[in-house]
């Protein structure tokens, strides 16, 4: 997992894990923190855009807020959402 830059110091992201066709986020608080979101549940768009948001440090928690991008797997821990 790579932290979350967090350039505006007011996002809920905590890091992230870049996959070929997926992200992993990482969510400060909740039940589940953990989020996989892939191709296959929020589309190819949706996911480069969050790359590239997440890679900046800036705007992703407001994407997914705005875009409500689907997850593929969501979880307490990164292994139950990697796997």
């Amino acid at each position: 997992m790579q932290n979350y830059a967090n350039l505006s110091g007011q996002s809920s992201v905590l890091a992230y894990l870049l996959g070929s066709d997926n992200i992993i986020v990482q969510f400060k608080a909740g039940q589940w923190t953990f989020y996989n979101y892939t191709y296959a549940s929020a589309g190819l768009y949706n996911i480069e855009q969050m790359k590239v948001l997440a890679v900046q440090g800036l705007g992703l928690n407001s994407y997914i807020s705005t875009h409500s991008p689907q997850y593929a797997r969501k979880g307490s821990s990164m292994s139950a959402v990697s796997q």
